[in-house]
């Protein structure tokens, strides 16, 4: 018998004892190890094992509680039903959580490969490699101050009284590697570079060590840039970090708390260029992380948001779901509350462009390739942004990396200004995006 079914025979056992007649369980068990390193030698050695179970248990008023606890044995498990009874006695009465009507449905076939764990000494070994690379790459890159090689295996599970039994596993791994250069006269300059993979052996290693060379040297010689109007080209990690700071936009928790751009109203309403279409897909094969089910035991799927510019989805949690006469997404965490978050963005061309944009004959263009502080240049709820960036100034295919400056607009207004969706998409940790064209955003440079 798995782990997950001794764990569901145990508590269907004491939830009788108690006279519980309805409870869920959600867990999940983490093994990492990380490794950071500077200067030839490890600066930072991690390993770790977290178990994490949230027990929610309803009374005979359909009132909540919710407990959680690291502990997966009987004792364990018969406290938390206990506390969870005891607390749902001062639970909510409007809005009660209730089970999924999703959470005994058929999950997606998702085959992924799992990993094998890699000595801690053969990580370290590797970076120290890579950061001595990186140090001999050019004489201008004096330092690798950030870096990280890091595994994880991941284990999930989620049962209710109704029946449900689900459980899986899965495996990572991801490398940081961030260099920074110092030249006589001239500021201190970067580039960094983020992968993952299902197993160490599958990580693109070369691919990240590449590409944060190109990046911290295509900013050496950088230039001041005047304040004004750019047409604006972001690259797919910038891009997904603006839809990720404003999913409130699609966020149905955050519609019927009114702190959402959108309201009930909002779907079936065109919200962006008609050049664009977004999904929310954590079963596409670029995400090596897919979860197949949510923390309520709704199946995962591919889910559109904006389908030619046009907003037709809403995320639901099992709450969300039945308040607004909808049906659950797949993008539910339970724990005090149920909240409701993104999985993994898949952007891609709606309707076929008119005109066709390219780099390489573009005049005066700026491209993003990284926005940073999100945390206080976003205010979500107002849709603006004012934030710096990492970028060049595009003439023609020549870049000339632009030596400080922000960006700053509406989101909505950007989704509107779109122009032109590039084909060729590419595979990143928090989404699948090509480059987007935006026709006109205010840029301040120094």
């Amino acid at each position: 018998m798995s782990k997950v079914k001794t764990i569901a025979k145990i508590a269907q056992l004491l939830a009788s004892e108690l006279e519980i007649k309805k409870f869920d369980i959600y867990g999940s068990s983490v093994d990492q190890t990380s490794v950071q390193v500077f200067q030839g030698e490890p600066k930072q050695v991690k390993a770790s094992q977290k178990s994490s179970v949230i027990v929610r248990v309803w009374n005979e008023k359909e009132q909540i509680g919710v407990t959680s606890t690291t502990d997966v044995d009987e004792v364990g498990i018969e406290l938390a039903l206990k506390t969870a009874l005891e607390a749902s006695y001062f639970g909510v009465t409007d809005y009660v959580p209730d089970f999924s009507p999703s959470a005994t449905a058929s999950l997606p076939e998702v085959h992924r490969e799992l990993g094998s764990q890699t000595p801690a000494s053969d990580l370290i070994e590797k970076l120290i490699t890579l950061e001595t690379d990186l140090l001999n790459a050019h004489d201008a890159i004096a330092s690798v101050p950030y870096n990280g090689l890091g595994e994880q295996a991941i284990e999930r599970f989620y049962l209710n009284s109704d029946g449900a039994l689900r459980e899986e596993n899965r495996t990572f791994t991801s490398l940081y590697l961030y260099a920074k250069t110092e030249q006589e006269n001239k500021k201190p300059r970067s580039g960094g570079a983020y992968k993952v993979a299902n197993s160490l052996e599958k990580l693109d290693i070369e691919g990240c060590f590449q590409e944060t060379v190109e990046k911290t040297l295509s900013h050496l010689d950088y230039q001041p840039i005047k304040s004004g109007k750019y047409r604006v080209v972001f690259s797919p990690e910038a891009f997904l970090s603006l839809l990720g700071a404003f999913s409130n936009l699609y966020n149905a928790q955050n519609i019927l708390d009114k702190q959402s751009l959108s309201t009930p109203e909002s779907l079936g309403k065109q919200i962006a260029s008609p050049l664009i279409s977004i999904n929310d897909n954590p079963l596409h094969e670029g995400n090596v992380s897919g979860e197949t089910f949510d923390g309520e035991g709704t199946p995962t799927r591919n889910l559109s948001i904006i389908d030619k510019g046009v907003l037709v989805n809403f995320l639901h949690s099992s709450v969300t779901a039945k308040r607004m006469n909808a049906q659950p997404t797949g993008h539910a965490s339970i724990g005090a509350k149920v909240s409701i978050s993104p999985n993994y963005y898949h952007v891609f061309r709606g309707q076929a462009p008119t005109t066709e944009y390219s780099l390489a004959e573009a005049e005066n263009v700026i491209l993003i390739d990284d926005v940073q502080a999100l945390h206080a240049g976003v205010n979500a709820l107002q849709g603006s942004f004012s934030l710096p960036f990492d970028g060049w100034l595009v003439n023609k295919g020549e870049k000339v990396s632009i030596e400080a400056a922000t960006v700053a607009g509406d989101f909505l207004d950007l989704l509107k200004s779109i122009i032109f969706v590039e084909s060729e998409a590419e595979v990143t940790p928090s989404g699948v995006c090509p480059r987007i064209w935006v026709d006109s955003l205010s840029i301040t440079g120094q």
